[in-house]
């Protein structure tokens, strides 16, 4: 590799379709500017200045929409060795048909095995439990008890099968249900308030397909159910990062966490490893965590020809994106302050478990950016670096010292680069 050493060396379906209108159209896409590398900018990372905790990475597995994951491929997914995503979450659905629940046992079981969380979310309640309205599909009010039993069932019997879920949700995108169960918010309210406490599981909601506050809120606001749900879950498809913080949340949330469920990022259309479009699932991880203060990430499915994994079971270059996140940053880090945007089109993040830390680094730019890294309270440390770029795939790129707290290195163009401080 020719790149620049560092200075301190030396020193679907038819929603799927729909949905892809949504997140394509949703922003246009930043031009990236060149950006000289001759003068270095400070980014400053700050240790003792703790943020939220951040409980894993992953995908979704649905074997009835498409093929289950291969034993090979599992281990691809759920492994962090060499050329392994290191995803610590697995997102499965809850089948209406019990004929199918055994369906997610294997791939479930095995991402258990290699420590993964398991959440499950429902598109559909059994047939016996909905009604027509004006069109669409609801749970009939006669049967949200009825409706708790089957969620508690379906996590009694992934328990039976060696799955222990983390969670469960009370539905898959109410608020997009034009091909599955649709809930109002009063609807979501009602069932936490008089039936979640009956789930033996920790409760997931609402999973709003655009993170739309509107069905979140009442949640918050109203203490009995809040009571009842464990995790704010959200999809973002065609959110804009303007709205990724929530105030109300951090104000009335304290002893929740807040999820982000499901995303494809830019589209379902392109090839994930076109480059350097794949750069921008890098920065939307970024704005989740730093804008948003997301504890999880989780793609949709894990394999397919947009996702982290390709149809021939290979890590894609948007999978190389989430693992600069997903094989360094674990479940139980958590995230701490660091300069975020220092120029145009570099975005940086930081996270820490004990006294090791983890920078991920962003350069979107055409042009290699230099920075000047100051990490505060600490003093020296050995650093190993990993690279992804259009020639590269989760490289790794060089070992050196931090002396006297700070440490210069330069970003390749159009790279995410991933920084461990021991």
């Amino acid at each position: 590799m020719s790149a620049r050493r560092d200075q301190s060396e030396n020193a679907d379906s038819q929603p799927l379709r729909r949905r892809t209108l949504l997140a394509a159209g949703a922003a246009l896409p930043v031009l990236a500017v060149a950006a000289p590398a001759a003068a270095a900018t400070s980014v400053v990372v700050e240790p003792s200045n703790v943020q939220q905790t951040i409980l894993g990475f992953g995908g979704m597995n649905h074997t009835v929409w498409i093929s289950d994951l291969t034993a090979a491929q599992r281990e691809t997914a759920f492994g962090n060795g060499a050329g392994q995503l290191g995803f610590t979450v697995l997102r499965i659905p809850v089948h209406e048909d019990r004929a199918n629940w055994s369906r997610e046992v294997a791939t479930a079981r095995r991402a258990v095995e290699l420590g993964a969380k398991v959440i499950a979310s429902p598109w559909n309640p059994p047939a016996s439990m909905t009604e027509s309205f004006s069109g669409g599909k609801r749970l009939r009010y006669a049967s949200y008890g009825a409706y708790a039993q089957h969620l508690n069932d379906f996590s009694a019997f992934m328990a039976n099968n060696g799955v222990n879920l983390y969670g469960i949700s009370v539905q898959n995108e109410p608020d997009y249900a034009q091909e599955w169960t649709a809930w109002t918010s009063g609807e979501i309210v009602r069932f936490l308030r008089e039936n979640a406490g009956a789930i033996n599981t920790r409760v997931i909601a609402p999973e709003s397909f655009q993170y739309r506050k509107n069905l979140s809120d009442p949640i918050l606001n109203d203490a009995a159910a809040l009571a009842n749900v464990d995790i704010i879950g959200a999809h973002l498809y065609g959110t804009q990062s303007a709205d990724f913080p929530y105030p109300l949340f951090q104000q009335k949330g304290n002893g929740k966490e807040l999820w982000m469920t499901e995303v494809y990022h830019p589209n379902s259309s392109d090839s994930a490893d076109l480059w350097p479009q794949a750069l921008d699932v890098g920065e939307h991880i970024h704005r989740a965590l730093v804008n948003g203060r997301f504890q999880t990430y989780v793609w949709w499915y894990i394999r397919r020809s947009y996702g982290p994994m390709r149809e021939d079971g290979q890590i894609s270059k948007r999978g190389a994106n989430m693992a600069h996140f997903s094989k360094w940053v674990r479940p139980g880090y958590s995230r701490i302050t660091a300069t975020a945007n220092p120029q145009s089109n570099v975005y940086i993040s930081a996270f820490k478990s004990g006294s090791r830390i983890v920078i991920v680094a962003v350069n979107k730019n055409t042009s290699p950016v230099d920075h000047v890294f100051t990490v505060r309270d600490v003093g020296s440390a050995t650093i190993s670096t990993w690279l992804t770029s259009q020639t590269a795939t989760l490289a790794h790129y060089n070992d050196f010292t931090m002396s006297n707290g700070s440490f210069n290195a330069q970003l390749p163009a159009r790279s995410i680069r991933t920084f461990v401080l021991n």
